[in-house]
């Protein structure tokens, strides 16, 4: 150990509680605190790169931010009218009148 005024350098205990500035705040894209300041991308999304950040060596990330683990507020409404033909304008046929003859 060093020591200069008395006090000691150390890397330890002492020294964390110097740990006040912030190299990353919250992303606009992803939300998670991942946008780095001073480099101005995010870490885990890539922001602003318009393709998202993802690697293969990473399957379990992908797997976590993938479509279906979200709201899916268009997508869940499309895979609805796909299953119908996207039919629009018009009313379902009725059940009631097949199932009878």
């Amino acid at each position: 150990f060093f020591f200069c005024g008395g006090t000691k350098m150390t890397k330890g205990t002492q020294a964390f509680g110097k740990r006040l500035n912030k190299a990353h705040t919250l992303c606009v894209r992803c939300g998670r605190s991942s946008y780095h300041i001073q480099k101005g991308t995010c870490a885990a999304c890539g922001y602003p790169h318009a393709r998202k950040r993802s690697y293969n060596w990473g399957k379990k990330a992908i797997r976590r931010n993938t479509t279906g683990t979200g709201r899916m507020k268009h997508l869940r409404s499309v895979q609805r009218r796909f299953k119908n033909g996207f039919r629009e304008g018009s009313l379902a046929k009725s059940k009631k009148a097949t199932s009878s003859a």
